[in-house]
């Protein structure tokens, strides 16, 4: 039994120093170590030997067991070592060779006319104020006095979440809320994303974005509105961009007005995208109704203001010469790729 415990750990060692890969020496650690390898053969014999030899066989066969399992470990590490110097060989990389470009996206149309407005407005001494998209009834309608049975109130026109709250159809509701909490003089615009149940065309959607203008000081007449919105269509358009006030209606403004800009399209001469008229509606203005600075908590009878709200997307169509509201929604790169 002595020889051939000798004879197993002289083997192991020759067949191990030989073995390339992890996988031969797993199938030489079951050979020699396993449930049924031979090591194991020899010590399910150890009952035939007389008890004096047992302690001393038994003591061979573990020094034999933890030899083999030494030597197998020995070469485990050898591999691994040389497996992954091998590897750090083949994936070498060039950390000062160029990377891939990576494509670089651009801002959105309506972003970036939005900025040149916020820019204009700011170098005229306007602030930026928000408000929520998600408003209630009071600031969206009755504020800004539009009585309960008025047609803008209609669910077929308004996106109701409750009787009381609703997506805010216009953003004029941001002026009642500056002035609840500032005292004028206010100079401000409100930029933000509306809804409204409008049929999509090439000029309506169901969401869109306005921009609210509001200013509240002591003298201020319409003669004010119209150099303000003068100023801010040759800056937008250039010096020779043309427009025209129309008398209009609306219940939070009085006297009020819409502001149309010379069609891009047919410069005047009438189209299918200005329906014929030679001009394309940008926004609608006027001198702040009484009632609405009485409701915002500004005395009327000490301050005055005038008020614009402007459709961003109609206002980026002239801009960019784009005849469709539909193609700034649609995420097409062909289209988006272009500025």
């Amino acid at each position: 039994m002595r020889q051939k415990l000798e004879e197993i750990r002289e083997r192991a060692a020759k067949e191990l120093e030989a073995a390339t890969d992890l996988a031969a020496i797993e199938e030489l650690r079951v050979k020699f170590l396993g449930k049924k390898g031979e090591l194991t053969a020899i010590l399910k014999q150890m009952g035939g030997v007389a008890p004096e030899e047992r302690p001393k066989l038994g003591q061979l066969a573990n020094e034999a067991r933890g030899y083999i399992e030494q030597i197998i470990a020995d070469k485990n590490e050898e591999l691994q070592k040389a497996a992954l110097a091998n590897k750090l060989v083949e994936e070498k990389i060039d950390v000062t060779a160029p990377s891939k470009r990576r494509k670089l996206g651009s801002k959105h149309p309506l972003t970036i006319v939005l900025d040149e407005i916020k820019d204009i407005f700011i170098g005229m001494g306007f602030d930026i104020a928000q408000g929520p998209e998600v408003e209630w009834d009071y600031y969206n309608f009755e504020a800004l006095n539009i009585p309960e049975n008025h047609p803008a109130r209609d669910t077929q026109d308004t996106f109701y979440i409750t009787e009381k709250m609703l997506l805010r159809t216009q953003t004029s509701p941001v002026q009642i809320r500056v002035m609840e909490n500032k005292k004028p003089p206010i100079r401000i615009i409100a930029p933000g994303r509306v809804y409204r149940a409008d049929t999509v065309d090439a000029t309506h959607s169901p969401l869109f974005h306005q921009i609210e203008g509001l200013v509240i000081d002591k003298g201020v007449t319409m003669a004010d509105l119209k150099g303000t919105l003068e100023l801010f269509v040759k800056s937008l358009y250039g010096e020779d961009s043309q427009i025209r006030l129309r008398p209009h209606h609306f219940p939070f403004t009085e006297p009020s007005c819409e502001i149309d800009v010379a069609c891009f399209r047919c410069h005047g001469a009438g189209c299918p995208l200005c329906k014929g008229e030679g001009w394309i509606e940008i926004l609608g203005a006027g001198m702040v109704h009484p009632k609405v600075l009485e409701n915002g908590g500004v005395d009327p009878n000490v301050y005055s203001g005038f008020a614009f709200g402007m459709g961003l997307e109609r206002v980026v169509m002239r801009r960019f010469n784009i005849d469709d509201i539909r193609l700034f929604y649609d995420n097409d790169l062909r289209f988006l790729e272009q500025f």
